[in-house]
């Protein structure tokens, strides 16, 4: 099953960025990245665009693509 955690996990290795590269362009913190992509807690909707903006992702495409 996919998640937004997943997919965010897939493209950010696509993109060939670390966990640490992304959290400093995103400005969230390196726990928060680690949490999104195991799917652990929930990040408000703020952190997400953060997350996404960055790895030219939409929430939008993310949450439709969820699941599949």
């Amino acid at each position: 099953m996919s998640t937004i955690g997943t997919h965010i996990k897939a493209r950010r290795k696509y993109l060939k960025v670390s966990q640490r590269q992304l959290a400093d362009l995103s400005e969230v913190s390196i726990n928060t990245i680690t949490k999104i992509e195991r799917n652990e807690g929930n990040p408000t909707l703020d952190v997400l665009e953060k997350v996404l903006d960055t790895l030219g992702m939409e929430l939008t495409t993310c949450i439709k693509n969820t699941g599949e």
